[in-house]
């Protein structure tokens, strides 16, 4: 785990086995999220995804893993409660971006979410340990939010790669079209112009905000020193959030990011609040 991560920090507060599951589990998604997104022709990008399926089952059925991902995760199968089924929804959820498409709504985005974020929510919740099962669902609306508010700060890099999050009738809400994301995306050093493409990206926003106000509700509080780490994503990204609505939701001159020191304060402070 290097400081180019924003999870840096949160991954600090853990003590070391956790820290080295955590760790090793990060690294499993991300070579798998690499093997689909860098894959550039969609046929070898689904292939890369079911490479990935059968790694799954060999770490989970005592085989033996083939990459230094599943050899470094496979231990920690025997220390924590791991949950298989959410190693493969995260390799389906990934596997989604193989052939770029459209989302006509948000109930079509959820899953999506739920696949590439919320599932790794869910493995680290059972490496940081609860008593109350309120925490899976506190994981799987943290890793929503955790999920929109990337879409919203990344809209211009995804759209450059053909990728579009936005539900289609969020834009159709606001009279907006792709046409408009386009625009903006091509005149990205001018900043953000189209107030009904701005409009759009304040309702992604504000529906970013329910999810982290669901995650708030949902985290039980005698669990709650469990989950300092994830608590520590949500102050980052929350952070980026207050960043992109200070900028007008222009997200298109620039990738707005919360730089280390102010990520370093926001990690102490959470700790500091949720110290058990």
């Amino acid at each position: 785990m290097t400081r180019k991560t924003s999870f840096y920090y949160s991954f600090l507060s853990l003590p070391p086995v956790e820290r080295r599951a955590i760790t090793a589990v990060w690294d499993f998604c991300r070579a798998v999220d690499d093997a689909v997104d860098l894959e550039p022709d969609p046929a070898r990008a689904e292939q890369a995804a079911g490479r990935w399926h059968d790694e799954v089952a060999r770490i989970f059925e005592d085989g033996t893993p083939e990459t230094p991902q599943g050899i470094a995760v496979q231990p920690f199968t025997k220390v924590f409660p791991l949950p298989r089924q959410q190693f493969d929804a995260l390799v389906d959820g990934v596997a989604m971006d193989a052939h770029p498409r459209r989302y006509a709504t948000f109930a079509d985005l959820e899953p999506y979410c739920h696949g590439v974020a919320s599932a790794v929510g869910l493995i680290c919740a059972e490496i940081f340990g609860y008593a109350d099962p309120s925490a899976l669902d506190y994981a799987r609306d943290l890793g929503v939010a955790l999920q929109l508010t990337n879409i919203l700060r990344d809209v211009a890099v995804d759209y450059r790669q053909g990728r579009m999050y936005l539900p289609l009738d969020d834009l159709a809400r606001f009279s907006c079209t792709e046409d408009d994301v386009r625009e903006a995306v091509n005149a990205a050093p001018d900043g953000l112009k189209n107030d009904r493409l701005r409009a759009v990206l304040e309702h992604h926003g504000a529906r970013a905000k329910v999810f982290f106000s669901r995650a708030d509700r949902l985290l039980p509080k005698g669990d709650a020193h469990n989950f300092v780490a994830a608590e520590i994503m949500g102050a980052v990204y929350r952070e980026i959030l207050r960043r992109i609505e200070a900028a007008r939701y222009d997200v298109f001159s620039r990738v707005i990011r919360v730089p280390r020191p102010a990520q370093a304060r926001l990690a102490i402070r959470t700790w500091w609040r949720l110290r058990g």
